[in-house]
């Protein structure tokens, strides 16, 4: 969301006692205070469901002192999280009036626990306050992504309501419907399910407005987790800029720099667009792939074993060497088109819709118009990366990636392409048997 949010007035609550908060989040930053929930009432105090600046999640209320913080950090930048809050301060046991469960595991562990007297009042579910999603009243906005955000207003529910384990995997599931027999109650809603509108999907009528920012609808999704820049590495932590979901990024001024997909892939043929948003210069933007991350300043995306881009003044590098100097040149508002064939170690790359160099990514082991990879067994890690950056760089560069979710930065693609494999949406044909680089593709 990072400077998104929503917000409604709530009329008297059904309970301010007990109370249920169930939503998916993923996180696209760490380190600072993010507010999933707030509860605010001018002249009161604050309410809220939180991620600390040390990366705990937090249920807190001011009014009634109360501050439960786990002692587990929550630091994955690329799963979803399901996390449900239950509320009954009516219970006579202190530990029973807030519960926290993470995928359907209560938390028990917790580096804060000062939870309310019994019967006390939360503004999070109404009494005038006006209810956020997405920051604070006073700013800490959540920078990441939100879906199946619901608030039952007057009971607490156990998080089977909203997931259930997979009997094969062990795995917590998201549940694509909340039984109908639920009371939402006075200020009870649903949001997010499979869409970005700010309209209540519960049948209460509890809309929200947009209070700033930009909604964008993503396939990355519980239960299909999609590619993102990863912020955890060098470059991400290095002065880069991030944002949209980690999808888009800003370079930092100085030095040679790249980062890769949070995902990796040692088989299949897989697909992906980048639109250069800004440009440093002539010579200095990459894309490509590679197996490794960047470990100093001086990396740039082609430069070691098992790494290959394609630079915008039309050069083709691979392992730190040019291998073809006479393709298209691409500038800014530019689409550059990476088809990766695992199968057959092939590379591909295309410029606005146009593979160059003649290539074909449908010809299999003849490679026609393709650059040849080592095998992703033979390569340090096994896997490859899809990446970009900038080289030289006297000024700072701006990608944005499409791994499927048919957006760059906050646009959708123009005209979606054809995709045989129904996995992700992109603005080119996608090459007949080639996928986006998500959880679902990775089991194609």
């Amino acid at each position: 969301m990072a400077n998104t949010f929503l917000s409604r007035s709530a009329t008297a609550g059904t309970s301010q006692q007990k109370f249920t908060f169930s939503f998916w989040f993923k996180r696209s930053k760490l380190g600072t205070s993010q507010w999933l929930v707030d509860g605010y009432a001018s002249g009161s105090y604050d309410s809220a469901i939180y991620l600390s600046s040390a990366n705990a999640f937090v249920v807190f209320d001011q009014a009634s002192s109360t501050t439960v913080a786990t002692d587990r950090l929550f630091r994955d930048i690329n799963s979803w999280y399901n996390a449900v809050v239950a509320v009954d301060t009516t219970q006579g046991s202190s530990s029973d009036r807030v519960k926290i469960y993470i995928n359907g595991v209560q938390e028990t562990a917790f580096s804060t626990a000062n939870y309310p007297a019994q019967n006390a009042n939360f503004e999070l579910t109404g009494n005038g306050a006006t209810i956020f999603i997405g920051k604070r009243n006073a700013g800490d906005y959540f920078d990441g992504l939100m879906s199946y955000v619901a608030c039952i207003d007057g009971t607490a529910e156990a998080p089977t309501l909203f997931g259930s384990t997979d009997a094969t995997t062990g795995e917590w599931k998201i549940k694509t419907s909340v039984t109908p027999s639920v009371a939402w109650g006075n200020n009870g809603f649903f949001l997010f399910k499979n869409n970005a509108a700010v309209a209540d999907q519960s049948g209460e009528g509890h809309n929200f407005t947009l209070g700033g920012g930009t909604l964008t609808a993503t396939k990355d999704c519980p239960d299909n987790v999609f590619s993102v820049f990863n912020s955890l590495e060098y470059y991400g932590s290095d002065g880069a800029t991030l944002s949209n979901g980690n999808t888009t990024y800003a370079s930092p001024s100085a030095g040679h720099r790249y980062l890769r997909s949070t995902l990796a892939a040692s088989t299949g043929k897989y697909y992906a667009e980048f639109k250069l948003a800004v440009s440093a210069g002539s010579g200095t933007n990459t894309v490509g792939i590679t197996d490794h991350e960047m470990n100093d300043g001086t990396d740039e995306l082609s430069q070691d074993n098992y790494s290959y881009a394609y630079v915008d003044d039309g050069s083709v590098r691979a392992n730190g060497s040019n291998v073809d100097t006479s393709e298209a040149t691409y500038a800014a508002n530019d689409i550059i088109m990476v088809a990766m064939d695992l199968t057959n170690s092939k590379l591909y790359f295309g410029k606005n819709g146009t593979w160059i160099n003649s290539g074909d990514p449908t010809s299999g082991s003849t490679g026609t118009g393709a650059y040849s990879i080592q095998p992703a067994a033979s390569t340090l890690t096994g896997c490859y990366h899809f990446g970009a950056g900038d080289w030289v760089n006297p000024g700072t560069n701006t990608w944005s990636a499409n791994f499927g979710n048919g957006i760059f930065g906050t646009t959708a693609v123009a005209s979606a392409g054809t995709n045989a494999s129904n996995n992700g949406i992109f603005e080119y044909n996608v090459p007949a048997g080639y996928t986006a680089l998500s959880t679902k593709g990775l089991n194609l």
